[in-house]
């Protein structure tokens, strides 16, 4: 993974020379000039004892029930009301898209080594913007069509899921965990866009949001719970991808016991903040998850594609309304 410590070597070092950025978890004005740009996803390990992995993304399910009985189209359709500034992936064009298409991309190259459904998203740290990225890349793979995404917030102490998405933040993960609600009840969609203003955006139709709850001081009990995993193997029945925001993993356990359950593990690190110890200190409390790499967030200088394109990128930004 020597090309995670590289990029993460090079962040400690702008940090140590006095570049400032700032520590807010979730960009919302502004992101464009600063926010995820550069991608650090680890080269994946080949597998020796198996190589008849599918060379195509997994087929998606003929029907959309679960074992459980789980229907996605009769999930509750509530109104949503996104906030777009901290949703580049909604975009058609810009820098910040294409490096969340980029990521997407990464991770459907992993899963045609490995079979790959649930991805976790966590850092070492709290504002290191692991919510941001976890939103965006499920509104990413959302995109495509065919494809049914489960966004869940699973963390129950700071949820803000339903903040960036502008909907209800209730009933939750804790509620189900805490077996006050079933798997369909803690779920809901978007409204169609006569009863919220996101319905028309791409990719929201595809996406469920399981939001966090509230799990208090029982936070680490409950992502301790069997549930969870059961969740995630009946919600892959009828879901293409699951995408899971966790806690922090070195304030907190929840996220070195869901990664017990998901398939792969995403760190988050913040360029110009995140420490390399810290880095290194996440991962070794995730050395029995399947760690895909980390993303680097908070790149100060993005990679400018307009010249590629035949756009500049900075006028899509200001008519997007996006730069400061």
């Amino acid at each position: 993974m020597s090309r995670i410590y590289e990029a993460l070597q090079k962040a400690e070092s702008e940090r140590a020379s006095g570049s400032s950025l700032p520590t807010r978890e979730e960009p919302t004005r502004g992101y464009h000039a600063r926010a995820a740009a550069a991608l650090a996803l680890a080269e994946p390990e080949p597998e020796l004892e198996n190589d008849s992995f599918p060379s195509a993304p997994l087929p998606i399910p003929e029907t959309f029930h679960s074992p459980l009985g789980l229907d996605v189209d009769a999930v509750c359709a509530r109104p949503w009301d996104p906030n777009l500034a901290a949703l580049p992936a909604l975009l058609e064009r810009g820098p910040a898209v294409e490096q969340f298409r980029s990521l997407r991309s990464r991770i459907y190259e992993l899963r045609d080594i490995k079979p790959m459904r649930s991805i976790l998203i966590s850092s070492g740290l709290p504002q290191e913007g692991k919510s941001f990225v976890a939103t965006n890349l499920a509104l990413s793979l959302a995109r495509n069509r065919n494809s049914r995404v489960l966004l869940i917030d699973g963390d129950m102490r700071r949820y803000t899921l339903h903040k960036v998405l502008g909907c209800d933040p209730h009933p939750g993960l804790a509620d189900y965990l805490a077996n006050r609600a079933d798997m369909q009840e803690v779920m809901q969609r978007c409204a169609p866009p006569k009863n919220g203003s996101g319905g028309n955006l791409p990719g929201i139709a595809n996406l469920t949001l399981i939001p966090g709850g509230d799990g208090g001081d029982r936070a680490s009990d409950l992502s301790a719970s069997p549930r969870f995993a059961e969740l995630l193997q009946n919600a892959g029945a009828v879901f293409d991808w699951i995408i899971i925001d966790s806690s922090p993993v070195l304030p907190v356990s929840d996220a070195v016991n869901y990664s017990r359950a998901a398939d792969g593990v995403l760190l988050v690190a913040r360029s110009g903040v995140t420490q390399f110890t810290t880095a290194q200190q996440a991962q070794a409390q995730l050395k029995t998850a399947n760690l895909l790499g980390f993303v680097l967030n908070a790149v100060a200088k993005a990679p400018q594609l307009g010249s590629y394109y035949g756009y500049d990128s900075r006028q899509e930004q200001a008519h997007a309304g996006t730069l400061p």
